[in-house]
């Protein structure tokens, strides 16, 4: 027996989220929590819906006695209850979020502008920023797997990423292009901006007048001089003095 009517929905809806199964039954996700959490039955209508989309048992579904199936057939031995991909989860306020929504990017500990080694190829990440997956394929147009975060550490680009920021970095456009860029240059990474220029010649800026301005040939550039990955975003953190 189920003892639960989480637990027999479970049982039917064990491949989807939280948000596909209210979809899928009618109801918003604020009431299949609330149904979840305090382990009441839906209202008469929500429980024929399951029955019609499902083909279970409405006994078993009520009172969790019996099997979920009548026809032994349609019973599918890979259902177990508690298997959802997912817990509840809620943000601050209480409601309900889809964790499938978002993607988890990796955030690395090493500093831009200011610290030494290149892009983290075998640097372990040891913490994750969430972004809406919507906003990463659609209006990044880039695949998650092609993105880091980082941390800007100096003043070379004052006014435009500052001491602290963390900027995501898209790996896979790391063409020459204008714009904004984490470069590495001897052993070191620094954001800058970019600026194409005739005869196949690289202008790179710093935001601050009191780095001066060079250009890299892009024909016979540097030894270590590489363009990482595009500047996507930024976070700052405001502090109030």
């Amino acid at each position: 027996m189920n003892n639960s009517f989480k637990d027999r929905l479970t049982v039917l809806f064990s491949n989807d989220t939280m948000t596909t199964i209210a979809s899928k039954i009618g109801i918003s996700q604020v009431g299949l929590f609330k149904i979840f959490n305090k382990g009441t039955l839906p209202k008469a209508e929500t429980l024929l819906k399951i029955n019609e989309i499902t083909g279970c048992d409405l006994n078993w579904l009520m009172t969790g006695e019996g099997t979920p199936f009548l026809n032994e057939n349609n019973t599918d031995a890979s259902i177990q209850p508690n298997n959802m991909p997912h817990s509840a989860i809620y943000d601050v306020i209480g409601k309900p979020v889809d964790i499938d929504e978002f993607v988890f990017i990796p955030r690395y500990n090493i500093d831009v502008s200011a610290g030494h080694g290149s892009m983290p190829d075998d640097e372990e990440s040891h913490l994750v920023i969430a972004f809406r997956k919507y906003w990463i394929i659609n209006y990044l147009n880039a695949n998650p797997k092609d993105l880091s975060v980082l941390r800007i550490k100096g003043d070379s680009m004052q006014g435009v990423l500052n001491n602290g920021d963390n900027i995501l970095i898209n790996r896979r456009k790391n063409k020459p292009q204008d714009g904004l860029y984490v470069l590495r240059i001897d052993g070191s990474l620094f954001a800058k901006r970019l600026q194409i220029l005739p005869d196949n010649k690289l202008l790179i800026k710093s935001a601050n007048k009191e780095y001066e301005s060079f250009t890299v040939d892009l024909k016979t550039p540097p030894d270590d001089f590489k363009i990482i990955g595009s500047i996507e975003w930024f976070g700052r953190q405001i502090n109030n003095f």
